[in-house]
């Protein structure tokens, strides 16, 4: 399993009077459903984004997520070896749009969290498979491997690559305003698009 850490190191945003705390962090990591991660290429060149589901685990802390075994995103994760890619991870959502009568001051409201530690590949297949199915549990909590679906077997480790991404930092913040006049929601498109 993976090794004792030493907590996450609190990172203060730019405005911080939007700072979140540890508590505020871990409701983000735990409610947000979706996050992008962002690796660094090997040999240089533009960061691999990769946008996915993911599980936030304590104790310590980390990430969990899952993706092909082939790819630019495991290229990168294996080019750095056994130390693990410098990665980041950011996890957000929007609210309302905030009109004002300049557009610099036009605004919106946010919450969000970002990340920062190494990324491995979860070789050892206990750990794969218990990243696996918390990533199961979170998204689908109603249903029951062994009951609703064939639990985690071998053959289907041997086709998904799971990854841990060990929280060296984090920096959270949100901007939440009550009245607003003019203020309105945008009409976010769903799949398919």
């Amino acid at each position: 399993m993976t090794a004792p850490r030493e907590a996450p190191r609190a990172v203060e945003p730019r405005r911080r009077d939007r700072a979140g705390d540890e508590a505020f962090a871990r409701r983000a990591l735990a409610g947000l459903p979706w996050g992008t991660l962002a690796v660094g290429a090997p040999g240089g060149g533009a960061p691999h984004l990769n946008t996915n589901l993911f599980v936030h685990a304590a104790e310590p802390d980390r990430l969990y997520l899952h993706t092909a075994r082939t790819g630019a995103l495991a290229d990168a994760v294996r080019a750095a070896g056994e130390a693990g890619a410098p990665a980041s991870f950011t996890a957000a959502t929007m609210g309302r749009l905030l009109p004002a009568d300049t557009a610099l001051e036009f605004s919106v409201e946010y919450a969000g969290v970002t990340v920062t530690g190494p990324l491995v590949e979860v070789t050892d297949p206990a750990e794969a498979t218990e990243g696996l199915q918390a990533i199961l549990d979170r998204y689908a909590p109603h249903l029951r491997p062994g009951r609703d679906y064939r639990e985690i077997v071998a053959e289907e480790l041997k086709r998904t690559a799971v990854f841990r991404l060990d929280i060296d930092t984090w920096s959270a913040k949100q901007k939440a305003v009550g009245e607003h006049a003019g203020s309105f929601t945008l009409d976010v498109p769903v799949p398919p698009l």
